[in-house]
């Protein structure tokens, strides 16, 4: 493990993929946090604001779209977001987390549970297959990554 995934507590680790569960759906709103389950997008948001970053709740398509909030970039760091589709559209973009040297971690119905995978893994499936790109958090803290 890395400094990163080691700062990140527990119960990170043990939340469901609850694909109803994505930013402003009704049923977040009504119980926020990670304990009844979480979408992919979710769990990255809470990933980042875990280290003090300030992600936007956008789904995928608004994410790859957003100026204000995020910044696309063409290398990614540790915290980035990173965008993964079986087109090169947004819309409906798997989202998953940089940690570092090409591993992302990212929670999907496949697993079932938050997992790392090297980028290798996406590439290999098809619904992962093609890299959209990274989004970093406008303003994120130097300290955050540490």
């Amino acid at each position: 493990m890395d400094a990163l995934l080691d700062r990140l507590p527990a119960v990170f680790w043990t939340v469901p993929y609850v694909g109803s569960r994505f930013p402003g759906a009704p049923e977040v709103a009504a119980l926020p946090g990670l304990e009844q389950g979480a979408n992919c997008q979710l769990f990255a948001y809470e990933v980042l604001r875990h280290f003090n970053l300030a992600p936007p709740d956008l789904r995928s398509s608004e994410l790859w779209a957003d100026t204000q909030a995020t910044a696309r970039v063409s290398v990614a760091q540790p915290l980035d977001l990173v965008l993964f589709n079986a087109t090169d559209d947004a819309y409906g973009a798997h989202v998953g987390v940089w940690v570092n040297e090409g591993r992302v971690l990212h929670l999907c119905a496949e697993t079932g549970r938050p997992v790392v995978w090297e980028m290798a893994e996406f590439a290999k499936r098809q619904r992962y297959r093609f890299l959209i790109g990274f989004k970093r958090v406008v303003g994120r803290m130097q300290e955050a990554v540490g």
